[in-house]
């Protein structure tokens, strides 16, 4: 009967000791861009390292990217200039560019608690809708 309970005890100081390492699981955000819009399966994950699967849904020959930027600014309202968002005023944490229809690329970033926007930054795209805002709790 000791053995049993040494292994039990064992077992629950693995437990302890990988369950804190399970707060910093790798979320994982489907996000699917279409001809005017960006859609994502959750608007929210938690601090810590998050991968953006991004798809290029669109039912055209249309390039499409996705740009992370940190900011408190309503998605709708950033600053435009010749047809794309101007980037600088902001905090970009990443980008994925040249994302062809019918195609999947990856972004993993390390975010921290805050609000951020999601954006195509192609000429035009934003104005045709493409942003969408994004929280990270912590």
């Amino acid at each position: 009967m000791n053995i049993d309970r040494n292994n039990a005890v064992c077992v629950l100081v693995a437990i302890a000791l990988v369950a804190p390492l399970s707060g910093h699981a790798n979320d994982i955000i489907h996000v699917r861009l279409t001809n005017t819009s960006i859609q994502l399966d959750t608007d929210a994950a938690k601090a810590g390292r998050v991968t953006f699967e991004v798809t290029n849904a669109a039912d055209s020959n249309t390039e499409h990217e996705l740009v992370v930027l940190r900011t408190d600014a309503d998605e709708a309202r950033l600053p435009v200039q010749n047809g794309q968002v101007t980037e600088s005023r902001f905090t970009k944490m990443g980008e994925v560019e040249d994302v062809r229809t019918r195609s999947t690329k990856r972004l993993s970033l390390k975010l921290e608690p805050g609000r951020y926007v999601l954006i195509c930054n192609r000429p035009g795209h934003y104005a045709m809708g493409m942003h969408k805002s994004f929280v990270v709790a912590r």
